[in-house]
């Protein structure tokens, strides 16, 4: 890969996006945030979530929920 890893834990998706690991696991559950389940463990495509992060965002800084 190159310079950065394409899917990302639940942890560093936190770290990415500042949000709590909290809330994110909450909205991964509920399919409000792209996702992959494998096994117990939540993954998440890099690009995907930047696409959803311009998608979702309030051009403020923030989500909206």
């Amino acid at each position: 890969m190159d310079t950065y890893d394409k899917w990302l834990t639940i942890d560093e998706l936190a770290g990415y996006i500042k949000m709590s690991r909290t809330k994110l696991y909450g909205m991964a559950q509920r399919g409000e945030v792209p996702a992959s389940k494998i096994g117990n463990q939540w993954r998440f495509d890099r690009e995907e979530i930047d696409q959803w992060m311009k998608a979702h965002g309030t051009g403020k800084g923030g989500i909206k929920e």
